[in-house]
């Protein structure tokens, strides 16, 4: 199958991003509400725990909510806006995040706790930012350090969300996605371990299992034993699509690195996932992953906070939502 070719971005562009990336940095502060609103984290990390407790499933929902907010536009937690009428289109019935991204609730929720002792003075942005944290943490993963001061968009780009990368597309565009934004190739291979929690609708790989690249057949690359268990799961037909299935089946709901475990031994779930072990500028990656999970649960720290600080708005521009859903 031939692979779509992507355009490179010009490199005084991507001294650009970069150059914005540490401004913006510079910019954020660790303890930006330390004086306004001194007990925010202890705020968020229970409102966290208190709906992974209820729903193990909200560990890997908060932090695909966080990603999908920083890939539409920007770190301004526009995916959280509400559609109103014809007179304000959101993010949330984009065709990525329609029936699929959850978590809405925990972070109003949250939002709505803080307004009692700090009004107007926390973005939403910056609590679905430590809440993606915070479910990383709860659920395994390594405890990273947030800058603050982000504030919220007073806008939505619901053309942007459904541009997001997609499990059915080649390595180079989504390569080329994350670089748009100021991420690298490392990056990709990095933060597509988040997927070590979660589900998958069988929609997003039943190609995989049955006709893979229209050849009438499965997958080549997919373990024997995988495949068959799959098949059972999502059969051929469309009342399956919508079933889910564990990104990682043996800890489902454990942050840890057996989901590079998985793509070593050819049960990745997601097309996208599994060309990460084949492909020669990231194979490399995928197998220190799998063997040194303290390297990845690092490295993932690192590239979120890289993530948290894309098209992030601060100083006067945006403003601190009272409510999640609305702009002020």
């Amino acid at each position: 199958m031939e692979r779509k070719a992507f355009v490179k971005l010009p490199l005084v562009h991507l001294f650009y991003i970069f150059f914005l990336s540490h401004l913006v940095f510079c910019q954020l502060d660790y303890g930006f509400y330390d004086s306004t609103c001194p007990n925010l984290t202890k705020m968020v990390r229970y409102g966290v725990w208190s709906a992974i407790a209820n729903d193990t499933r909200m560990a890997a929902s908060l932090i695909r909510l966080h990603f999908h907010d920083c890939f539409a536009n920007g770190c301004d937690g526009s995916i959280l806006l509400d559609d109103i009428g014809s007179t304000f289109v959101g993010e949330k019935t984009a065709l990525p995040n329609q029936n699929s991204v959850r978590g809405y609730e925990v972070i109003d929720k949250i939002k709505a706790n803080v307004e009692k002792y700090c009004p107007s003075t926390v973005s939403c942005t910056d609590i679905l930012t430590l809440a993606a944290r915070d479910a990383a943490n709860i659920a395994g993963a390594s405890y990273w350090m947030v800058p603050l001061g982000r504030r919220d968009g007073r806008t939505a780009n619901k053309t942007a969300a459904n541009q997001l990368p997609s499990p059915f597309e080649s390595l180079d565009n989504i390569i080329a996605k994350f670089n748009s934004k100021g991420l690298d190739t490392k990056d990709v291979v990095v933060l597509s371990g988040a997927h070590t929690v979660g589900f998958a609708q069988c929609f997003t790989f039943k190609q995989r299992l049955f006709n893979f690249d229209g050849s009438g057949k499965p997958d080549p690359d997919l373990e024997t034993s995988f495949l068959k268990g799959l098949q059972s799961v999502c059969p051929d037909q469309t009342d399956s699509d919508s079933t889910l299935v564990a990104l990682d089946s043996l800890t489902t709901n454990r942050f840890d690195n057996g989901y590079y475990k998985n793509l070593v031994n050819s049960s990745g779930l997601l097309q996208s996932d599994q060309v990460l072990s084949t492909d020669n500028r990231t194979a490399s990656m995928v197998v220190n992953y799998s063997k040194y999970p303290y390297l990845f649960l690092k490295d993932f720290g690192a590239s979120m906070v890289k993530m948290a600080n894309v098209g992030v708005l601060t100083g006067q521009d945006g403003e601190i939502r009272k409510d999640c859903k609305v702009v002020n």
